[in-house]
């Protein structure tokens, strides 16, 4: 594939080193703050498919521009998505190919898939609270992380006895709370515990780098490169 890199953080650079490895032309493009100019039509356009790692201010006039440009387009930045809802539709209007997800690890899409289950068979189990810890690096923009965010809407959708999340101590027992904590060098850890009077039930993923990240982002890549359409890492991993 010939990717468009936009943004060349950490994230960006661990998916170019994995890229160039799997025999990927990554360095078709590589956007960051220094060549911002150079995300246009025309640069695009040589590209088979784009990575978005950007920043919440930035992802959704990128994911635009790659629509205009007729590019598929994966994006792992999280923060923006109030505006999701907008971006796909424009991705309809435009005939464009998104995918978005708030993490393109593979074991965090396994862990996704087995906090739905958790949370379908506690749900008749009133005696349990649940809650949700993770912990990042100092240098992580939001909080909380997209990947609690995802793991607390699919508590949401099964537990009848939570109204909302919230990124506090919850003051009731109707918000499910995240509690965010940055320590560095943590890559991220997601933990969900189900307390009662007498046991707790406890799942956690623990990261420890971003290579797994960066596999993810590349094989969602692959996926959509010659697809039309919005896809999530369900559709990537057959779930």
């Amino acid at each position: 594939m010939r990717i468009a890199l936009i943004g060349y953080g950490k994230m960006g650079k661990a998916i170019e080193a994995i890229g160039t490895e799997d025999g990927h032309e990554v360095v078709v493009l590589k956007i960051d703050l220094d060549n911002a100019n150079e995300l246009a039509y025309e640069n695009l356009k040589r590209c088979d498919v784009a990575i978005e790692f950007t920043t919440p201010d930035n992802a959704v006039n990128n994911i635009i521009q790659c629509f205009d440009a007729g590019v598929p387009v994966v994006c792992g930045t999280t923060g923006w998505l109030a505006k999701l809802e907008e971006v796909k539709q424009i991705c309809k209007q435009k005939n464009g190919t998104f995918l978005t997800t708030s993490n393109f690890s593979i074991g965090v899409n396994i862990f996704f898939e087995i906090n739905n289950y958790a949370a379908t068979l506690m749900s008749p189990h009133k005696e349990y609270d649940v809650h949700i810890e993770e912990t990042h690096h100092t240098q992580k923009k939001d909080s909380p992380s997209g990947t609690a965010i995802t793991l607390a809407e699919l508590i949401l959708e099964k537990a009848s006895t939570k109204n909302k999340w919230v990124n506090t101590a919850a003051g009731n027992d109707y918000d499910l709370e995240i509690i965010s904590k940055r320590i560095d060098p943590a890559a991220g850890i997601h933990k969900v515990t189900y307390t009662s009077s007498v046991d707790d039930i406890e799942i956690i993923h623990t990261t420890h780098n971003r290579q797994g990240f960066a596999k993810g982002a590349l094989l969602a890549a692959e996926f959509i490169k010659d697809k039309k359409g919005i896809y999530t890492m369900k559709d990537v991993l057959g779930f």
